[in-house]
């Protein structure tokens, strides 16, 4: 693509010390841990992560809920890691933050979004280890009992914590739960891994990559980008975290995976390695519940309402 400016398409420039402008201004909405209007479908409140790295979680509850009574089931936990090409947007973000809020109602579930360190400030593996950081800090409160959360203590079942990511977020789901299999997590236990429009790569491109190289929305120089503003120094798109495809101390891992909902469209430049990596984790024996539609593009959920529903119900079957 002769003159194409991938900067100026992602509305970022590099300053000489590694550090990213972002000049897009995408609107942010603060956390609501208190019920202000009778049709609040959720609350939400922020809670420290880590302080040295400045990073956070944002959990919501419905304000409908269960009973207190032991008897009634609690909801299940889903530990989310937002979207953005590992170098922008946070849990405040307001598509992020009503995506979330939308989700912890439909469910319905606890939902504990994850404000993890961006690229290129900080690069992989760091998302990985915030991811699992916010995977130990769940396990901390089902640990603490009558001293953890009140929220996950009160309506959250530790037994049914999911995972889900989407775009990079789910190749962040994707590695921080290979990562979490280093630690014992009980009691709580991931039953589950939702990979929506999972963000993975190589050096050799696929027929998807080629056909939309020129996409509105996501060009394939973009996508270049994004890696090469994430990834180790000196590495290139073969590196596992990129390609799991790839040869790697993670491949050991897969088959010890659970169940895993992966969601695809026609029209990502990305749908081929995503289908790749579904035959992968087949081959390996994991549980695997492919969704696939031959229409849309990358991110479509996040504009189109029909396909927003359908992939709500995909998360609420499989949850």
């Amino acid at each position: 693509m002769p003159g194409f400016d991938a900067y100026d398409h992602l509305n970022i420039s590099l300053n000489p010390d590694g550090t990213l402008n972002r000049h897009l201004k995408i609107p942010t909405l603060p956390a609501t841990p208190d019920v202000l209007t009778p049709d609040q479908p959720t609350v939400s409140k922020d809670v420290t992560l880590d302080a040295d790295k400045k990073t956070s979680l944002r959990v919501f509850r419905p304000t409908k809920l269960p009973s207190n009574d032991t008897s009634v089931a609690k909801l299940p936990i889903i530990i989310y890691v937002h979207g953005g090409g590992f170098i922008d947007f946070s849990p405040a973000t307001a598509m992020i933050h009503d995506h979330c809020s939308k989700l912890a109602v439909e469910i319905p579930a606890v939902l504990v979004s994850v404000a993890y360190r961006l690229a290129p400030e900080s690069r992989l593996p760091a998302q990985y280890e915030d991811a699992v950081d916010a995977i130990l800090w769940v396990k901390k409160q089902a640990e603490l009992g009558g001293e953890g959360d009140e929220w996950l203590r009160d309506y959250g079942d530790f037994s049914r914590c999911n995972l889900y990511g989407a775009s990079n977020g789910a190749n962040i789901v994707f590695h921080a739960a290979l990562r979490a299999m280093d630690h014992n997590l009980e009691p709580m236990k991931i039953t589950g891994l939702i990979l929506n429009q999972p963000m993975f790569s190589g050096n050799k491109r696929t027929r998807s990559e080629l056909k939309f190289a020129t996409d509105q929305f996501l060009p394939l120089p973009a996508i270049d980008l994004y890696w090469h503003l994430s990834l180790p120094p000196g590495t290139d798109r073969d590196h596992r975290y990129s390609n799991p495809m790839a040869n790697g101390p993670h491949k050991e891992k897969i088959k010890s995976l659970g169940r895993c909902l992966v969601v695809g469209f026609g029209g990502d430049p990305m749908v081929d390695k995503q289908q790749e990596f579904v035959q992968m984790l087949i081959l390996e024996g994991v549980p695997v519940e492919a969704r696939f539609d031959n229409i849309g593009f990358h991110g479509i959920d996040l504009i189109d309402a029909r396909r927003a529903a359908a992939l709500l119900t995909f998360i609420k079957e499989f949850v």
